[in-house]
């Protein structure tokens, strides 16, 4: 299946559907850093090649599936290769400082959380294995509740009868109340509410301290999905009063392979190790037919195998440089997400998904549908076209978006530390264009995907 929507030529550097030059001429203006005084990212000034011969600056509005690599993290990544050696059981120099960095991290992924000196601070590789972690660590029988909205992260891991999953609450409120109810209607013995902060989907922030008083009046745990939530706020585990935070840090700002899981302990202690293996075992013997296991203690008990030092160092120094820089990075946040979706508003058949409301409290994320298009192809011409890199699908949360789209596939916006108003300025302009105008290139849906036909933008070198 081919679509061409012929608007102009594809030569030159003539406008591209919006007010301003074209974009090789297009003045890119002050950084965010620079203008806001954030926390520099990797990349932020990356141009990209487009289908019609012109490069431009890479406008990254994707920061809700993985965030770009801080510059303090690769500086720090790279003071630690040196250095890089096996963790715990080495006795030489670099293996005593490899392990002093992998033990330091805990203490900056607990202050960065607000999390409790009790609390276990267990490393994984993300938010799904952490939450995966968390649900083979349940006592047995444990009710788990929680809604369908969230993230397949948070929604898939949890099996058995006890499991109940909530329909969309039309409000905050009504997610109190249902959850209250649920409660009320749980089996006796443990129980688990576990909700998002922040939806992957909508941006919207959920009520997780008004859910957890419910969860402490009926005598439940409750657990944080903080993955979209801790890029965007400070996340104080103690003032939500929550008992278990799980994040990765490829959305902070540290995309080195890793994540954690912060809570109480003693349900992880109790538990099997998640992975068995080397780290995780005190004392293994031999008892000729079988062999006897002592498992370590909580964190180690669950982090088998080699850890993964620099992935765990640089989410560490994500959390120090995040956490020195909130009143900078929610302003700049507020501003382009009231200028993002004033945008929306003045391009023809735009339908903003939310759950609670427009005037509900939202991080840097905004999804949509655009009347009579396909979202993937115009996630496709944005970035053929005019360098726009934005998410189409259903976002890993197929209950929700299916629920709110009626089944149709959406688009999704999200900002960054690295996101300025020209970028959001050229997105609206450039999905105004393709909606009222039409592409200037033809595609080709194939594999499940659009693509642009006779594509010749050479990759870069390193995959050459």
């Amino acid at each position: 299946m081919t679509i061409a929507v012929p608007r102009n030529t594809v030569a030159g550097t003539e406008k591209l559907g919006f007010d301003g030059p074209g974009p090789e001429k297009s003045a890119p203006g002050k950084s965010a850093q620079e203008k806001w005084g954030l926390p520099r990212v990797v990349g932020s000034a990356l141009r990209v090649p487009l289908v019609t011969g012109e490069r431009v600056e890479y406008a990254n509005l994707d920061h809700a599936a993985s965030a770009p690599c801080l510059e303090q993290v690769r500086d720090a990544v790279d003071e630690l290769l040196p250095w890089y050696a096996s963790v715990h059981r080495g006795a030489g120099f670099a293996s005593q400082v490899s392990t002093k960095v992998y033990e330091q991290a805990r203490t900056s992924v607990r202050r960065f959380l607000g999390a409790r000196d009790s609390d276990a601070v267990v490393f994984a590789r993300n938010t799904t294995d952490a939450l995966n972690l968390l649900a083979r660590s349940l006592p047995k029988h444990t009710a788990v509740i929680l809604f369908d909205t969230e993230h397949h992260a948070a929604l898939l891991p949890w099996r058995g009868p006890n499991v109940r999953r909530l329909r969309t609450p039309a409000s905050p409120a009504q997610a109190v109340l249902e959850l209250d109810r649920a409660l009320r209607e749980a089996p006796v013995g443990p129980r688990l509410v576990v909700v998002t902060g922040a939806s992957n989907v909508t941006g919207e922030v959920w009520p997780v301290a008004e859910l957890a008083r419910v969860a402490r009046r009926h005598g439940a745990r409750i657990a944080l999905d903080a993955a979209q939530l801790a890029p965007h706020r400070p996340v104080d585990v103690r003032a939500l009063d929550v008992d278990y935070t799980v994040l990765s840090g490829h959305k902070v700002y540290a995309p080195f392979g890793a994540g954690v899981l912060v809570g109480r302990s003693d349900w992880l202690q109790a538990a099997e190790p998640y992975l068995v293996g080397g780290g995780a075992t005190a004392r293994v013997t031999d008892h000729g037919d079988r062999l006897g296991v002592a498992w370590s203690a909580v964190p180690e008990r669950h982090e088998a195998g080699t850890p993964n030092v620099v992935g765990v160092h640089a989410l560490a120094v994500a959390c120090d440089v995040l956490g020195r820089h909130w009143a900078q990075t929610t302003e700049h946040e507020r501003v382009l997400l009231a200028r993002l979706r004033a945008g929306l508003e003045t391009v023809p058949g735009v339908h903003e998904l939310t759950l609670f409301g427009a005037d509900q409290d939202r991080v840097g994320v905004v999804s949509f549908t655009v009347g009579g298009q396909d979202a993937g192809y115009l996630a496709a011409a944005l970035s053929a076209e005019h360098g726009i890199g934005v998410r189409d699908g259903a976002f890993c949360a197929h209950v929700a978006v299916h629920r709110l789209t009626d089944g149709e596939r959406a688009l999704r916006a999200s900002i960054g530390l690295g996101t300025t108003e020209e970028h959001v300025d050229r997105f609206v302009a450039a999905l105004r264009a393709l909606v009222t105008e039409g592409s200037r290139w033809e595609y080709e849906h194939r594999n499940g995907r659009w693509v642009p036909l006779n594509d010749e933008r050479a990759l870069p070198p390193f995959l050459r």
